[in-house]
């Protein structure tokens, strides 16, 4: 997703009377808003949060991946693409292809500290290419990683959501609704059982886009501040990144100051992230009774077996 494009559009999110549906969990007609929870309730299940571009994930899930993580979840990072083609001002106008793979390969490691993840895990495929990419090779990958690391929830970009111009976008995202199915299969890739490894299929899925199909609002009040160094640690991607600290620099060439940019680079940065960056999550947030919020469409664990459990559970009978 362009930055400045990101900065530029806005979601329109209909207000529906509030009933309480659980402790960290607000129901707003058919939308849900999960609040923080305490302590460490996801202890022991694991998170794939998976992007094409080293900002898909700062830009749009930086502050659930963190929550969840807080929560307990081991998170763990993908990035499809090598964003050789990617954006990149803050690289100046002299920067290459190999300047760009290069720092955003750097900024992307970053938010392994940044988020608490363990680790990341990059494709490498080429940046806007993979339309023109193996299909059931993305798949593959993706499912030997579920199975590998037992991954319970993803955070992606929706395979199937509405006005999604960029193929990295929706390839990724259609690959992990594939493998999140086939990874609980025991036909399917069976070298991967010969080499130790298990069907395990994902249960919950959190999926944003550019115009989504709101089902879920996370808060994310309690972690914006990481989700603020998520984006400042793009410098390659840009502009949000640095924009505050050149702002700054540009005014005082003119003789201006905005207070808002404060008297460093680190607080213009920051500050302008929060300001501008975070405007939809304020607004969302303002929409759904939170300060800063985070929409999805999520797909979690009710499906008709679960539904044939709680039946069972309510009318069987026990037999003498």
């Amino acid at each position: 997703m362009l930055r400045r494009r990101f900065l530029r559009d806005t979601l329109v999110c209909g207000a529906f009377p509030f009933s309480l549906v659980a402790q960290n969990q607000v129901a707003i007609g058919d939308v849900f808003t999960e609040r923080a929870a305490s302590g460490t309730p996801h202890k022991g299940k694991v998170l794939l949060a998976v992007q094409a571009h080293s900002d898909d994930i700062p830009l749009s899930a930086a502050g659930t991946v963190a929550k969840l993580v807080e929560e307990g979840y081991t998170g763990y990072l993908v990035r499809a693409t090598n964003d050789d083609m990617g954006d990149a001002p803050g690289l100046g106008t002299e920067g290459t292809i190999g300047d760009h793979v290069r720092g955003n390969e750097r900024d992307n490691a970053k938010l392994v500290s940044i988020l608490g993840l363990k680790r990341n895990f990059d494709l490498n495929y080429s940046n806007h290419q993979m339309g023109g990419a193996a299909f059931n090779e993305v798949m593959s990958r993706l499912i030997f990683l579920i199975r590998l690391l037992k991954v319970d929830t993803v955070v992606c970009w929706d395979p199937w959501a509405h006005d999604e111009e960029n193929p990295d976008h929706y390839t990724v995202a259609r690959a992990l609704e594939a493998a999140c199915w086939m990874a609980g299969r025991k036909h399917d890739y069976a070298e991967h059982f010969a080499a130790g490894l298990e069907p395990y299929a994902v249960r919950e899925k959190y999926y944003f886009a550019r115009r989504p199909e709101i089902t879920r609002v996370v808060d994310i009040s309690s972690v914006v501040d990481k989700t603020i160094d998520a984006n400042r640690a793009n410098v390659a991607k840009g502009p949000a990144g640095i924009h505050g600290s050149q702002l700054r620099a540009e005014l005082a060439k003119r003789n201006l100051r905005l207070p808002l940019l404060g008297d460093d680079d680190v607080t213009a940065d920051r500050n302008y992230i929060r300001e501008f960056v975070l405007r939809r999550n304020r607004e969302l947030g303002k929409k759904y009774g939170v300060e800063y919020a985070e929409v999805f469409h999520y797909i979690g664990p009710g499906s008709q077996s679960s539904q044939l459990d709680d039946y069972i559970n309510k009318n069987a009978v026990r037999v003498k």
